[in-house]
């Protein structure tokens, strides 16, 4: 896997004074040490993780009291607190530039296009913040949206979080019981959902959806205009109102913020739901900015008025690590809809008219690009782009070499991974050191993270677990609706005692980079976004012709497609009826992307003798592996069922 050369190696500019040197330089001087190398450095901000993050707090210059104590409990990873004297807010921090330049820049495919400068943003987010208020909508408080990546998305969850209310967001495309699946666990007090959105130049209809929602949730609907009539469907609801209506009372004013403890709730996130409805990731303020603020400004370069793209949905939490760029300065370049609409070249022509400085997809992406036949190098101008980073499932070598022969030669390729249970990455690129194809570069300052064996041993050039060995600040604060952490618990430190196990299967190289080979859980990830088998069954298993499923991720021109195993009823066939029938159930009832490649028939599933599928098992059986644990099962001859089927070959 790994080339001879490298890809790409950071020239002496970036090596001796990019913002990652001049931290390390400020570091060293700050804490009288002499870092001989960057692997010196990032050992320290291991060793040494309340004066690291002390560091980050100091040197982007956080605003909020930082109090006397960095880190306690430091050895006990569910017990450690970071910061605990501090107060802060987090749009507060977000909202730190004034002036007429731009803060948000949007492309709603080829049908809205629009900017808000800083000055626009704040009294937009003063105004909405007021709203808020008005509406008896508080500290602790959650406000639920089911949003396109828009520039009012960002100004709402603002408005939210500088009263110190609790954000919680996914995207129009969800169906309805998969949005009650989310948000009707965290009692929101506010639902914001838009008017209809677009996709492939069609505008998509979410009129039914959005009351149903409202009135299954029992709240008010707040309707933002994007693609439609946004009065005529507040109007049809018992309380629903439209944006222009909700903030017409108040003109901007200075903005307030409530300043509230680090581990104050910021976000919640939703996990892919595997074994049941989604579990409710709850992110802390100060976690989640300090994080990002790393993130962004040390290991992306990021500064001032530099452009930052995202391809994301408000379902991914890609879409809130994008947001806190506006903490270091940058200008949010925001895109919904379709990437390959009117063809596969809008998004580069966005990325050349705007002079993106960094610019964020998945590997996916990256792969429908060159099989396309699209050849950006060639046809556009991305002078100004100097990162792109990828995620959500694993870039392939191949996608490696294309990047630099068919997007940009001299740019730096930062391969990421981490997730919606840290808001963050574990590993991610870094501008000191060369890009090898394959590789991610390395993992992120402050991280313990390590790869280990089945017996808990630290293992190199071979595949293990993703772990991290001590606390970190964006550990979640909690899950919701979990008062003794029984699932927290059981999430991540089930497999070793004191340590974060990730659910990645994992490897060092020998350059110091990691490989990602997948998920070591039945988390699906096609396309890069996780989905859980959960959500499918809740929709398949409703229908009368099918007795049971069985749902599992396989690998597959590199990435994951969705197979959904049925066994039916007596007397049932899968014919081109049925299969279309099941198809639809799922995107209507859950997500486009929750839709299976492959739908296969079989006799019977296997099971443990409690009577639990085993999808793990199925997975290794399609994929050539052996299994572990047989005697568990109720039924073990039923994995025979699974093993070389002509139907996943192609």
């Amino acid at each position: 896997m790994q080339s001879e050369q490298p890809l790409w190696v950071p020239g002496p500019e970036i090596r001796e004074h990019g913002p990652m040197a001049q931290f390390i330089a400020w570091c060293s001087e700050r804490f009288g040490k002499d870092f001989a190398d960057y692997d010196a450095f990032h050992a320290w901000s291991v060793a040494e993780r309340g004066d690291f993050w002390t560091a980050v707090w100091e040197h982007c210059e956080v605003i909020g009291h930082r109090g006397a104590t960095a880190l306690v409990n430091g050895d006990r990873m569910l017990d450690a607190r970071f910061f605990p004297e501090a107060k802060l807010n987090f749009a507060e921090n977000l909202l730190r530039r004034v002036g007429s330049d731009d803060a948000l820049i949007f492309r709603g495919e080829d049908k809205v296009s629009y900017r808000l400068s800083w000055d626009d943003l704040r009294a937009l987010v003063s105004r909405l913040q007021q709203a808020l208020e008005a509406r008896g909508i508080s500290k602790g408080d959650r406000v639920a949206a089911m949003m396109p990546n828009m520039p009012e998305t960002i100004a709402l969850m603002l408005a939210t979080a500088s009263i110190g209310a609790i954000w919680s967001s996914c995207s129009p495309d969800f169906g309805e019981q998969g949005v009650l699946d989310r948000f009707g666990q965290i009692g929101p007090k506010l639902f914001i959902a838009c008017d209809g959105y677009w996709y492939n130049g069609k505008r998509q209809d979410v009129d039914a959806k959005v009351r149903a929602v409202s009135a299954a949730l029992g709240v008010p609907a707040l309707i933002v205009p994007y693609a439609g009539e946004a009065r005529s469907l507040a109007a049809s609801i018992a309380e629903g109102v439209t944006l222009e209506d909700f903030i017409a009372p108040f003109e901007a004013r200075p903005l307030t913020f409530e300043r509230l403890p680090f581990s104050h709730p910021l976000y919640v996130l939703f996990s892919s739901g595997t074994t049941g409805v989604p579990k409710c990731i709850v992110h802390s303020a100060g976690g989640t900015l300090l994080q990002h603020l790393k993130e962004h400004r040390f290991h992306c370069g990021l500064g001032d008025g530099e452009k930052l793209f995202y391809f994301t949905t408000c379902g991914w939490m890609m879409w809130n690590w994008l947001a806190s760029g506006l903490a270091v300065g940058a200008t949010l370049c925001l895109f919904d809809g379709s990437p390959f609409y009117p063809d596969g070249n809008v998004l580069f022509d966005y990325a050349a008219e705007e002079a993106f400085a960094v610019f964020g997809t998945s590997a996916k992406y990256i792969d429908a690009v060159r099989k396309g036949g699209f050849e950006p190098a060639k046809t556009h101008d991305l002078s100004h782009l100097r990162l792109l980073t990828s995620t959500g499932s694993p870039l392939s070598p191949e996608g490696f070499t294309f990047v630099y022969e068919g997007i940009k030669s001299d740019l730096q390729l930062a391969s990421i991974s981490g997730g919606t249970d840290i808001v963050s990455c574990f590993v991610l690129g870094n501008p000191l050191k060369p890009v090898w194809r394959g590789e991610i570069q390395g993992p992120g300052l402050g991280l313990a993270m390590d790869v280990w064996d089945d017996e808990g041993r630290s293992v190199r050039g071979e595949k293990g677990e993703l772990v991290c060995t001590k606390a970190f600040p964006s550990m979640p604060v909690m899950f919701w609706n979990d008062p003794e952490g029984v699932k927290y618990r059981a999430a991540y430190f089930e497999r070793f005692d004191n340590v974060w196990c990730h659910g990645d299967f994992a490897e060092w190289t020998s350059h110091g980079g990691i490989v990602i080979h997948g998920r070591s859980d039945a988390t699906l990830n096609p396309g890069g976004v996780r989905i859980g088998t959960a959500e499918i069954y809740n929709q398949v298993e409703q229908m009368e012709e099918v007795a049971e499923a069985l749902c599992i991720g396989q690998d597959f021109e590199d990435d994951v497609r969705v197979v959904l195993f049925v066994r039916l009823a007596s007397g049932v066939s899968l014919d081109e009826r049925l299969e279309k029938a099941i198809r639809t159930r799922i995107r209507t009832g859950a997500s486009p992307r929750h839709v299976p490649a492959k739908i296969i028939a079989v006799a019977d599933i296997p099971r443990t003798k409690s009577g639990k599928i085993v999808e793990l098992a199925v997975r290794d059986v399609v994929h050539g592996r052996p299994v572990k644990n047989k005697e568990a099962l109720a039924n073990p001859e039923a994995l025979d069922l699974f093993a070389g089927l002509d139907a996943l070959k192609n």
